[in-house]
């Protein structure tokens, strides 16, 4: 059930953005499956976006992994303190990447909850891209991973959110970006406890 390599090859950057929602993340890693499916993502348009690490043609040691075939992850670190998870679409030389902002969880809870130091389940332990990573075990040791690997790959089980159940919405932080800061490149499935930040 692991989506094909073709699903990863779309250049509609924001299109695939919205389709993941309700597909499945699991990650296989120190010997425990942890997964859940997505309910909030943002894509980032690569070069001609300017809240895009890779924003007219930036190619870095860290950028170098948008820039590979779709199909794979880039990971990197935030604030000096987060992994967060990104999928790498479209083809070689265009370097889109998809942030997973959130999911809610299904497999391995207590893994997760031991990862991320809590007692009981509660929504913030997969709300924000930086939960998310801790609780699956995602770390840049596994950047450029391929979703087609046994460590980490997303599912599609079928379930799926009309548009009546989804909001599309600026994304969170980029204020830098200026005039690009207000495209609706955000999606996340309304309602859901796990989404990191309700839109104002």
């Amino acid at each position: 059930m692991k989506l094909p390599e073709l699903y990863y090859k779309n250049p509609n950057i924001v299109a695939l953005s919205r389709d993941l929602l309700g597909k499945y993340l699991f990650t296989y890693i120190g010997g425990e499956l942890t997964g859940g499916y997505i309910v909030e993502t943002e894509a980032y348009a690569g070069v001609i976006d300017k809240a895009s690490h890779s924003y007219g043609g930036r190619f870095t040691p860290r950028t170098q992994t948008m820039y590979s075939e779709g199909g794979i992850i880039y990971v990197y670190l935030c604030y000096g303190i987060h992994e967060m998870l990104n999928v790498v679409t479209s083809s070689a030389g265009e370097p889109h990447a998809i942030l997973i902002r959130a999911i809610q969880p299904t497999d391995g809870i207590e893994t997760m909850l031991q990862r991320r130091k809590m007692a009981q389940l509660k929504p913030n332990i997969t709300k924000g891209p930086g939960s998310v990573a801790k609780a699956m075990g995602i770390s840049r040791q596994i950047n450029a991973e391929s979703l087609q690997s046994d460590i980490i790959w997303i599912e599609d089980r079928g379930l799926t959110f009309s548009d009546d159940e989804v909001t599309a919405a600026p994304r969170i932080g980029v204020d830098y970006a200026g005039e690009d800061a207000f495209l609706p490149y955000r999606f996340y499935v309304k309602g859901n406890i796990y989404v990191s930040k309700p839109n104002k």
